[in-house]
This record gives structure tokens, C-alpha cells and sequence, in this order.
């Protein structure tokens, strides 16, 4: 069992991290110095648990439906021909910001600062769009930790109180606001209204129907690997509120319910928080001070 467990969790790791995964995660991990955030705090609970996967899953799906977005994402980014290398990416920087020390993670916000700088263009509709807008990078920083906190609190092994996730929203905030974002909402209430405030501005566009499919229909995966992909797909469309469900024309089937999700989303999170088993942080008690963003 233990090579079993061996091999799934470095396939695993491979796909999520990339090729240069165990380098950079030991530079995350292994480095010693002051952290934004403390090894107990629910921000690192959360971002440490393998219902990160569905997670992650569910903020894109839902981050689709801004065409400012999504356009961007679609004019700027490699995901059609390398979807996996843009997840090894992404991972990295909520990796390094959440668990690494302050230095390489403030390094990371401002490479993606300067990455935002550079990224602009027109909608569909021809109403301009900048990366660096703090209005567009609010709508995807609520999406991804709206997300990521229903996908914990679902499948994650040790859910948040109330205290806990009002926390989680504000260390998510604190980074938030250090790549642009203005006022990040500070509580899980305000975090929804936030989040329900985007309402008359979503809408599919073609390169949301585009991501769509190759996210949910033809993932670039060995064909061995897609059924646990699908179990994953499927607990992150049932997660999803019906009304993004209608927009981007997600199955409603029975697979899809929420008992038979929540089924098989804590057995395929269970199966992957079994076989990964991520490195302990390890924050020297000395380097505690530098703490909190």
C-alpha cells in the first residue's frame, strides 16, 4: 500500500505543481524566515487540505462568467495548449503567499503585479478591460475564496467555526490587498454580498463556453486519470449556486446531486489527502514576529 500511495501521490503531485514541483516546494517549505501567516492559522488549514481540488475546480468555473475575466484570461493566458502548466502556476503563488516566508512571497505578488501591468484589451462589446483594475481583481479574488472556503467546509477534514472563517476571509483579504485589491470583504457575510453584488455583470461569453470545455469535457488528462478528474468535476458543478449551473449549461444529472457529490467528493479528496500527505510547514518559533500581512 505504501507504494501505491507513493506513486498516486507524485502522479498527483506532478500534474498539480508541474515538473518543477519538489524544487520549489522545498524553497516554499524549506526556507527559513518570518511567514505572512502562522502554521495554526485557517488560512494555511484551508489552503493545506485537499478539498482545495474541488475548490480550485469550482473558482474557475465561477470566475468564467466575468467577460472581463474570462477575456483576459483567454487573450493572455496559455491554458488552451497548457491548462496543467497555468494550474502548476496558480498553485505555486497560493502556495508561496500562504506558506512561504514573507520575502519570497511578497516576490511573488509583485511578479504578478507586473504581469497584470502589461494585460489589457477590449470585451466582446468593446468595453475595456485592465488586469490590474482593483474592480476585476476583486471579483476574482471573492470568486476563488468563496470557493475555496465551501469546498473546506464540504470535504475538507477539519471544518472552519464561524470565528475561524470570518479569519480565513481576512488572511485571504490581507493578500488580496497587497496584489491591488481595494477594501476585501472581511467576514464570510460580507464576502457573500460581495460576491452577489457581481450578479448584473456576469453573462457567458464564447471564451467561457471555451474553458468550459476544456476544463469539464475534454481535460488534458491520460484517459486512466479522468474518471477521479470527473468525481472531482462533478462535486465542484454540484457545489456551484444553480444559477451558474443554468448560465454556463452545466449537467444537472444525478451524479451531480448534492448527496451523491458529497459522497464521492469526500471519497476522492479523502483518496488524494491520503496519498499526497503535504510536507508539515515548518515556521521557526523565533521568526514568528514577522507574521500577518
Amino acid at each position: 500500500m505504501t507504494d501505491v500511495r507513493q506513486r498516486l501521490g507524485e502522479a498527483l503531485f506532478a500534474r498539480v505543481a508541474g515538473p518543477d514541483g519538489a524544487r520549489h516546494r522545498e524553497r516554499i517549505h524549506g526556507t527559513p524566515g518570518p511567514r505572512w501567516f502562522d502554521a495554526a492559522s485557517p488560512i494555511v488549514q484551508v489552503h493545506a487540505d485537499a478539498a482545495m481540488f474541488v475548490g480550485g475546480i469550482r473558482a474557475v468555473l465561477l470566475q468564467t462568467l466575468h467577460p472581463a475575466a474570462m477575456t483576459a484570461v483567454s487573450e493572455h493566458s496559455g491554458y488552451r495548449g497548457d491548462m496543467w502548466g497555468r494550474l502548476a502556476r496558480t498553485s505555486r503563488y497560493l502556495a508561496v503567499t500562504t506558506f512561504g516566508t514573507a520575502e519570497h512571497a511578497q516576490q511573488a505578488v509583485d511578479a504578478v503585479r507586473s504581469i497584470h501591468a502589461r494585460v489589457t484589451g477590449t470585451v466582446d462589446d468593446g468595453t475595456p478591460y485592465a488586469a490590474d483594475d482593483p474592480h476585476l481583481l476583486m471579483w476574482v479574488h471573492v470568486a476563488q475564496i468563496d470557493s475555496f472556503l465551501r469546498a473546506h467546509q464540504t470535504y475538507g477534514r477539519l471544518p472552519l467555526d464561524q470565528a475561524r472563517r470570518d479569519e480565513y476571509v481576512v488572511q485571504t483579504g490581507e493578500v488580496a490587498r497587497r496584489l491591488g485589491v481595494v477594501d476585501p470583504p472581511q467576514t464570510e457575510a460580507e464576502l457573500a454580498d460581495v460576491l452577489e453584488s457581481y450578479r448584473p455583470e456576469l453573462r457567458v461569453t464564447d471564451h467561457a463556453r471555451e474553458a468550459v470545455r476544456h476544463l469539464v469535457w475534454h481535460p488534458d488528462l491520460p484517459y486512466a486519470a479522468r474518471p477521479a478528474y470527473g468525481v472531482l468535476i462533478a462535486a465542484a458543478i454540484g457545489s456551484l449556486p444553480a444559477w451558474a449551473r443554468r448560465d454556463l449549461r452545466l449537467p444537472w444529472l444525478p451524479v451531480t446531486g448534492p448527496a451523491v457529490t458529497r459522497a464521492l467528493g469526500k471519497a476522492a479528496t479523502s483518496t488524494i489527502r491520503w496519498a499526497m500527505r503535504p510536507p508539515a510547514v515548518v515556521v521557526p518559533a523565533a521568526a514568528t514576529s514577522g507574521q500577518g500581512a
